[in-house]
């Protein structure tokens, strides 16, 4: 599958998506959770960056939690900014595992991936990219 990265720039800041890592928890679109003035999936461009304020472009993006959408600032040198933060897990309904905060991901072969802001664990059992969410609980009716 080919890697695919696309950004978005409002001059300040840098959306950074990366549509294969997505679960599509609608977190950044919908109106109770979201931010639609900036994010709308039926719009081309998708996000809109002259939407909403800066602040709040990043705010939205740091909900996401896949990983699929981060930023970076554009007087910044690189997009893998660490977050400094405590670990804070959270189960969400019928939904994945959430591990906010800055974590080290050992693989069975030893491998380790750094990963920040928030990370997505299946919890159904279904997933095609575990350990991590790719959104197929949806698909299965996971409750839990």
């Amino acid at each position: 599958m080919e890697d695919i990265t696309k950004k978005y720039t409002n001059g300040e800041v840098t959306i950074v998506w990366k549509p294969n890592t997505c679960i599509h928890s609608r977190i950044c679109w919908t109106a109770a959770t979201g931010l639609p003035e900036v994010f709308n999936p039926r719009e081309r461009p998708w996000i809109n960056m002259e939407g909403a304020t800066t602040e709040r472009i990043i705010a939205q993006v740091n909900k996401c939690p896949s990983g699929a959408l981060s930023f970076y600032m554009n007087d910044e040198s690189g997009e893998n900014q660490e977050i400094t933060t405590e670990s804070i897990v959270e189960i969400v309904p019928n939904g994945p595992l959430l591990v906010y905060g800055n974590i080290v991901v050992k693989d069975k072969e030893g491998n380790e991936t750094h990963k920040n802001k928030v990370t997505a664990f299946c919890r159904c059992g279904q997933s095609g990219n575990k350990p991590y969410c790719d959104g197929t609980h949806r698909k299965v009716d996971f409750e839990g």
